[in-house]
């Protein structure tokens, strides 16, 4: 069976009115004869259908949403499947899940990832795909969108419980494969953590792993003979990010065959840029395109340089964690605290507290127990 896995649609921006203006070839013209190709199609919806009114929830970063429409064009565009487990996905709460739900059923595009409760949420996918059996796992690491047995919302990463599920997929179904939604956004390599975690679910018998939510694409690897996709970048997101990183990504093209190694293929695209919508690169394009997935590549199976570059990166953009540390540091303060007086302030001892309260899984529970109940009083 052959399949498409393509990451984050956003259809914000200037790709909305087209959308409402059914447009749809303007959009996604290209990508439909990469869809007529396969037997099953995948794509990350990055936002909730909102067709009622709703009221966005509390949560940090922005609240994202679409219309009806955005769905419509996925099912003229060919895709079959959108995966809802991500950090977007209950932006507008219960309203806006369960619009998304019903949009997904009018047009006839199955659902993995996301649903009314976590049992619907954790729910693996199976599809019938030449003559055998597709099983579709979806999860994302923890933000504000997680579902509960009282609440809706996507299925979390949780290694334990993916561990079980690929276990159940591998009994009734010849394929499996993971599409995870998460990393560190707008960095474009994966976490030590993230390897060993998708290494993991390959050796649990995931047959392809995949990977999105950093807004750039990474690279990947072939560990046991099953590839794992580091980060296939923005499908189609216009209006938030710039930049090459955020303007371009790749679209996974798997044959999974019976008794043998998966075969893949890269298809890069370029989207939203001077062009709204998204397009196939072309063959100048794709050398440098390629040429910066083999760097990723090489850093990804090079421990030493990976972990380099993560604890760069990561240190040129600690600010939000600062402020985590310290409630009034923000960008009209940053320079007092960054400065001596903020190290009197937070000193070793206050340090040594905030290592001893994160480091311990116990001591982590009763952190978000604190929160949880602070925040209680202030909504």
């Amino acid at each position: 069976m052959e399949l498409l896995i393509a990451g984050d649609y956003c259809p914000i921006g200037r790709v909305a009115p087209l959308l409402e203006n059914e447009e749809y070839n303007t959009v996604l013209g290209e990508i439909k004869q990469e869809t007529g190709e396969v037997d099953y199609s995948i794509i990350n919806l990055e936002c909730p259908v909102v067709e009622h009114d709703a009221n966005p929830i509390d949560k940090m970063g922005p609240h994202l949403r679409c219309s009806a429409y955005s769905l419509a064009a996925l099912k003229w565009a060919g895709f079959d499947c959108v995966t809802l487990a991500n950090n977007h996905f209950c932006d507008y709460g219960e309203v806006g899940v369960k619009d998304t739900l019903a949009a997904c059923k009018k047009q006839g595009i199955d659902y993995v990832g996301g649903g009314l409760n976590i049992e619907e949420a954790s729910r693996i996918l199976y599809k019938e795909l030449s003559g055998e059996r597709l099983a579709i796992i979806n999860c994302c690491e923890h933000e504000f969108s997680i579902a509960t047995e009282t609440r809706v919302g996507s299925n979390p990463l949780n290694v334990i419980q993916q561990y079980y599920a690929i276990q159940e997929a591998k009994k009734n179904a010849n394929h499996v494969i993971v599409i995870v939604h998460g990393g560190v956004e707008l960095f474009w390599l994966p976490s030590a953590r993230m390897l060993e975690t998708y290494r993991f679910f390959v050796d649990a018998g995931a047959d392809a792993v995949i990977n999105h939510h950093q807004h750039c694409y990474s690279g990947y690897e072939v560990y046991k003979e099953k590839p794992i996709f580091y980060g296939l970048g923005n499908f189609c997101f216009d209006g938030i990010g710039s930049g090459d990183r955020w303007r371009s990504g790749f679209m996974a093209k798997l044959c999974l065959k019976a008794e043998s190694k998966a075969v893949f293929e890269l298809i890069p695209y370029l989207q939203c840029g001077e062009r709204v919508g998204v397009h196939i690169m072309d063959e100048n394009d794709k050398v440098s395109f390629f040429q910066t997935v083999m760097e990723c590549n090489e850093i990804i199976m090079n421990a030493h340089k990976r972990e380099e570059e993560y604890l760069k990166w990561c240190r040129e953009n600690m600010d939000m964690f600062k402020s985590v540390l310290n409630p009034m540091y923000n960008r009209l303060t940053k320079h007092l605290f960054d400065g001596r007086f903020g190290k009197k302030l937070v000193g070793k001892a206050k340090l040594l507290q905030a290592k001893n309260s994160l480091d311990n899984e116990s001591h982590i529970e009763r952190v978000r127990l604190l929160i949880d109940d602070k925040l209680s009083n202030v909504i």
